[in-house]
Order: C-alpha cells, then sequence, then structure tokens
C-alpha cells in the first residue's frame, strides 16, 4: 500500500518517552497514527507516518524503525532512505514494498527495549509491542481501533480470520499494560485494561 499523502503538522506526548502523530489517511478514509519512542537518546519510530520536517528533526537522531506488520509500511521506506534507519519486519510476512534490514520473531528485544509480543491478527505475522515502563505501554498495531471514542475490532471483511484477532485481544489480558497505543485511533491512556474487556463483551468475543 502507498504511502499516505496527508503529512502530520503536530505531535503530542502520550507518556514521557513516547510520542504520536496521526492524520487523516486517504487510502483508507480513516484515521492512523504513529508512535516515537525515546530512551536514553534513541529514538525508534514504530508505523511511522508522514511527518512535518520540523517536527521529524525535533524527535532527535532516529536509530530505528520498526513495524508491527506488513501492512504498516507507511513511510518506513522513505524515512530509512533520508534517516539511514534500519528497518525491522516481521518474520513471516510477505510482499514488503522493500525488505526490512532485520526480521524479528516473538519474545524478540527491539530497539528502543520494545519486546515483539506475537499477536496475530487481520494478518498471521503481526505483532504488538511492550514497553515495560510506567506500569506498561503496549503498541498494538490493527487488534483493535477507536470508533466514537471506544474500543472495536476492524471489519471482518478486512481480516484473514476475525476469531484469530478474538484469541489475541484476550491474551492482551495477560500481560501488564496500563497504556495501550492504537495504530487507528489514538491512545488509551485511563482504564486501558477495563476498555480492552468492554470491547471483547461488546463484541461477544
Amino acid at each position: 500500500m502507498s504511502e499516505p499523502r496527508a503529512v502530520a503538522k503536530k505531535i503530542e506526548h502520550v507518556v514521557p518517552g513516547v510520542m504520536r502523530w496521526g492524520i487523516h489517511d486517504d487510502r483508507i478514509d480513516f484515521r492512523s497514527d504513529a508512535y516515537a519512542v525515546v530512551r536514553g537518546g534513541e529514538v525508534v519510530l514504530i508505523d511511522p507516518l508522514p511527518l512535518s520536517e520540523k517536527l521529524l528533526r525535533g524527535l532527535g537522531t532516529v536509530s530505528a524503525i520498526c513495524l508491527t506488520a506488513r501492512c504498516h509500511q507507511r513511510s518506513a521506506w522513505r524515512y530509512r532512505r533520508k534517516l539511514g534507519a534500519k528497518v525491522y519486519g516481521p518474520a513471516g510476512a510477505d510482499d514488503f514494498e522493500e525488505p526490512p534490514d532485520i526480521l524479528y520473531g516473538r519474545k524478540e528485544r527491539l530497539p528502543g527495549d520494545l519486546l515483539a509480543v506475537h499477536a496475530p491478527g487481520p494478518t498471521e505475522a503481526h505483532y504488538a509491542f511492550l514497553l515495560k515502563s510506567r506500569g506498561g505501554i503496549l503498541f498494538i498495531g490493527d487488534l483493535l481501533v477507536k470508533k466514537d471514542a471506544r474500543l472495536d475490532f476492524i471489519s471482518d471483511e478486512h481480516q484473514d480470520e476475525p476469531a484469530r484477532t478474538r484469541r489475541s485481544v484476550r491474551k492482551l489480558l495477560e500481560i501488564p499494560f496500563r497504556t495501550l497505543c492504537l495504530d487507528h485511533g489514538g491512545t488509551v491512556v485511563r482504564q486501558a485494561r477495563q476498555e480492552v474487556r468492554r470491547a471483547l463483551g461488546a463484541d461477544g468475543a
């Protein structure tokens, strides 16, 4: 999927050391979000979207780009060429527009002290990233989206196996976290675990 046309003109702090920016994504006619993790002078982009030059420079030196799934390549390759950052992609994914520098698997430690958690979703090679700080910050890709201020599942028509995504979301509750970072809909910083349970209950999963 090609890079979105829109460029984010603002960035916000989710918690200290984690930043988010979002756009209206013309490719899917919905909101998309991307993140940066800053730890010890290291900047890691997660599923990056186009960001204004000024804000991109303001992040600092980007050392790595981590993709939760093949469908989140977005601005990764342009930023790899521009910034010289290595791209980490999930092993088992296919049809990358360009080859990742490094393929990762389950329970691997990624730059930014991110832990790769295999969480099959719309595709089998789909991962969540856990940052074990501030009670746990969990980047969950496409497992859930936020619509009208509530968590929900992506439409079944956009998933290989909808039941697989439900299983992965239930397993999220086995992980200690306080903050959820979604690729579509922003973040949940209050009562995140309760919101996940509510989404499962509303779905009947």
